[in-house]
């Protein structure tokens, strides 16, 4: 006698007449599982690195606008952010911004140095960094009518300052502020040939170390030269006659 068999459907197959489940973003979905503009911003952040600022706008316009950027859209330029969401501004160390550089003077300004010297062994103007034997870099600049002008550019440096306890029990500064050694061009001799108090006490300083027979003064910054035809010309090019 022949055994019948039978065939068993799956355990789990799925009725033929099923929808397929939409995956997508709604609405509902959004203002359910994220109810603050914080928690919003940060799942629309995970899910596309798009930063919101979606705080205090109502409800409406907020998770519509949540929607559709993780739909792909382009959200209006006055509900982007910058700062990343996960980034709690409590914890965030202040710093103090870098000082204003002064113009440069008047009388040199839009003229072109006729020569240019960059000199690496001043001492940092700032005490500690000075007693550290750190150094400041300085650019001494020379001027077809026999201005000379100094001018520090660096280095710049961040200090903490003060202490605080943040809420992961860890000590950070209270604030960081710059020490900024910088000062802009400053004319330390006149076309006149008079030299300023701290443009006397530059010379004296380059004037101890020597260049052969010469000191560096001489050699590098207060340099003779002579240019003939239009000056303007001939800083660009040399050749010109």
């Amino acid at each position: 006698m022949k055994k019948e068999t039978k065939t068993l459907a799956p355990a789990f197959a799925e009725p033929q007449d099923k929808k397929p489940v939409d995956l997508g973003f709604d609405l509902e979905g959004l203002m359910s599982d994220f109810p603050t503009a914080g928690e919003l911003q940060k799942f629309v952040f995970d899910q596309t690195g798009v930063v919101l600022n979606l705080k205090g706008r109502s409800n409406k316009v907020k998770y519509q606008i949540a929607l559709d950027t993780l739909n792909g859209q382009v959200p209006p330029a006055a509900v982007l952010g910058s700062e990343n969401p996960y980034v709690d501004k409590n914890d965030i160390v202040p710093e103090d911004p870098l000082k204003t550089l002064p113009l440069q003077p008047e009388e040199i300004r839009g003229q072109k140095p006729a020569t240019q010297f960059q000199s690496d062994i001043f001492p940092h103007p700032d005490p500690e960094f000075k007693a550290q034997g750190q150094k400041c870099s300085v650019i001494f600049r020379k001027y077809i009518d026999n201005t000379i002008t100094y001018e520090i550019i660096g280095p710049i440096a961040q200090r903490p300052v003060g202490e605080r306890i943040n809420k992961f029990g860890q000590r950070t500064p209270e604030r960081y502020t710059w020490v900024d050694p910088r000062t802009g061009e400053q004319v330390i001799q006149t076309a006149s040939g008079r030299i300023t108090p701290i443009g006397s006490r530059l010379k004296n300083f380059m004037s101890k170390h020597k260049v052969g027979t010469k000191t560096q003064w001489e050699t590098w910054i207060d340099r003779d030269f002579v240019i003939g035809g239009n000056p303007a010309e001939a800083l660009d090019n040399p050749w010109n006659v």
